[in-house]
């Protein structure tokens, strides 16, 4: 982005940009008020307020993002699964030709050893997975 002839980039310190985060916040005052202020860009204040060295907010909302998500303790024991792992994939309920699909498995075992699969994977080879890992 050129600026006007003559004019040199302005460099802002990390004081002046937390300052500026702070005041941007603030309740009853919009982004472009503050950009004005300072003779600036609301994009670049957007820009910072997404980096969290400059703006606590940006911390306290990935927070937040990270805990609504839930995991729940699953203990797998070997008499309860029945069958090899070389039979049919599992089915769904109204399907009996399509596998049982999972996009995100995070198996933690009792060592503190974490498994994670990402992308549609069948359940039938998780279990494979989990068998062999017990055995």
């Amino acid at each position: 982005m050129a600026g006007k002839k003559g004019q040199k980039k302005r460099f802002w310190a990390d004081e002046e940009k937390r300052s500026i985060c702070a005041q941007a916040l603030a309740p009853g005052v919009s982004v472009a008020q503050v950009a004005r202020r300072y003779s600036m860009n609301a994009n670049l204040i957007f820009k910072w307020l997404k980096d969290p060295r400059f703006s606590p907010a940006a911390d306290e909302t990935q927070m937040a993002s990270e805990d609504d998500g839930i995991f729940l303790p699953v203990e797998v024991s070997g008499p309860s699964i029945d069958h090899d792992a070389d039979d049919a994939p599992m089915m769904t309920a109204g399907s009996t030709s399509a596998p049982l699909l999972a996009h995100r498995v995070d198996i933690t075992l009792s060592d503190g050893r974490r498994v994670v699969i990402e992308g549609p994977t069948a359940l039938s080879s998780v279990i494979g997975l989990v068998q062999g890992l017990m055995a």
